[in-house]
């Protein structure tokens, strides 16, 4: 069956002081089957605690959002080197075990540098896929947006050195790229024929070819994926997994905007169930 995930990256940010223990109140008004658990970079101190926190929520939290820096970071290892690299990564997937999630998304390149560096990053992956596998996680990468080349030709080139890698697809970043349709292509089908995408994000997107300015995460809706046609693909091939909604919801006062999300929540229901 598929579950419905809220990111909590939707729910906390700056404006609120990526105050965490909002989520308790906020969960309650959400009509998801569960959290993706996103971490941040400010919250390595208070890691112990945050774990504390999750495990009292009482909600499902089957998947881990690491830090997106680490990704970036990976890109500049060969002036800093990889152990603080390594070092926070561990953490994420040690936190990831303790809130019992089963996968972890990673952004294994991110930021300025992007895919600048992707040697580094693609080389790299395989400590990381080690460590999140002696902590018993499955690690996604996610097809995120890039700076120098475009998400598909990393995920290629990534499964193609390792073939067991697994992914996550997000609808907003394929977008970006216009890369949406390529997924289904016969010439693509290998990634979900060979069960290489485990996870979906499912975002709007509402700008044109990587048009910089409009990377926002928008609710289903509110940009130019065509999300009929994204569902019913999904629906043939039989994908048993999950879904997480992403959709920025705080504004710059902090509040969260919860009938949004669940909006998002029931769009997808309903694509799911009108096949």
């Amino acid at each position: 069956m598929n579950r419905i995930l809220c990111s909590t990256g939707a729910l906390i940010g700056r404006p609120n002081g990526r105050n965490y223990r909002l989520l308790r109140s906020v969960i309650k008004e959400l009509h998801c089957d569960g959290l993706e658990f996103m971490m941040y970079d400010s919250w390595y101190d208070e890691a112990e605690q945050i774990v504390e926190y999750l495990q009292g929520l009482q909600i499902t939290i089957p998947v881990v959002h690491c830090e997106k820096s680490i990704g970036e970071k990976i890109s500049q290892s060969e002036e800093n080197g990889l152990d603080e690299v390594i070092r926070r990564f561990t953490i994420n997937c040690r936190m990831a075990r303790e809130i019992q999630a089963e996968k972890m998304v990673i952004h294994l390149w991110d930021g300025l540098t992007s895919d600048r560096n992707i040697r580094i990053n693609i080389n790299v992956y395989s400590r990381l896929a080690e460590i999140a596998a002696a902590y018993g996680i499955d690690l996604l990468v996610e097809n995120v947006v890039c700076n120098m080349q475009d998400p598909m030709s990393h995920w290629c080139e990534l499964a193609e050195k390792y073939t067991d890698i697994h992914f996550v697809f997000d609808t907003k970043m394929a977008a970006f790229h216009e890369q949406v349709d390529l997924l289904y292509e016969k010439k693509y089908e290998w990634l979900w024929k060979e069960g290489h995408i485990r996870h979906y994000h499912v975002n709007d997107y509402a700008g044109g070819y990587m048009e910089w300015g409009k990377l926002r995460t928008l609710p289903i809706g509110m940009g130019n994926v065509d999300f009929r046609k994204f569902f019913d693909f999904i629906h043939q091939t039989k994908y048993q997994g999950d879904f997480t909604v992403e959709a920025t919801a705080f504004g710059q006062d902090g509040m969260i905007d919860t009938a949004m999300l669940n909006r998002c929540f029931d769009d997808i229901r309903d694509y799911m169930k009108h096949k």
